[in-house]
Order: C-alpha cells, then structure tokens, then sequence
C-alpha cells in the first residue's frame, strides 16, 4: 500500500481496498488527522470497542444502527456522529452503505508497512 501521509491531494481510485475486518480505504492522514472509507453489506457488524481516538463518522448511503455507550441511534444519509475518546461505540449495517471516519489523531494501527 502506498501510504498518503502528508499528501495534498489523494485520488480514491488509486487506493486499494483492505479487509481488516470491514472493507476500507485509508485516505489522506497526517500525525494529527486521518479519513478513512468504510464500505458495508446489509448486516455487516463493526463490534463495540473504544480508543483514544476522537471520531467523526458521517454517513454517505446506507442505514446504520450505531450504540454509543448505552444509547442507539439509527443514521442514515448525510448524518454524522461525535465519539469521543474512550467512549465504547459499534455498530450495525441496516442497509447496504459507505461510512467517513474521521480520527484524531490519526490511527497508527490502520498503517500497515509494506
């Protein structure tokens, strides 16, 4: 993978999928900041975990059913969600669909060397 650290300009197609283990690509990130596109099947689960992390997540298509902490919210189109870091958050996929994370700072575990 050719990582996109510190580039001003990233061209999605140039990226390549991986599977780790929902299908994603990771975008532009520096040390500060990453985006990342998350590409979910009907019923696909990302399980409840937390990190230090601060996360945007924002909803391209699809229907999602996030749990953050206690709470449930149904997304969908355009809505995004604010986790916090150290919250414990997963989530389902109602409906076939593409979610943006974005995280600060960036997430050195998503950075495989090659």
């Amino acid at each position: 993978m050719k990582t996109q650290k510190d580039q001003e300009f990233v061209k999605n197609a140039s990226i390549d999928f991986e599977t780790n283990p929902k299908t994603r690509k990771i975008l532009s990130f520096t040390d500060d900041l990453m985006l990342v596109e998350n590409h979910f099947e009907k019923d696909d689960i990302a399980p409840a975990h937390s990190h230090y992390h601060t996360q945007i997540v924002y909803v391209v298509c699809g229907v999602f059913e996030f749990v953050i902490e206690d709470r449930k919210y149904i997304i969908s189109k355009g809505d995004s969600l604010l986790i916090k870091s150290g919250v414990k958050h997963g989530c389902k996929c109602i409906e076939k669909g593409i979610l943006l994370d974005v995280f600060t700072p960036m997430r050195e575990d998503f950075i495989k060397e090659k």
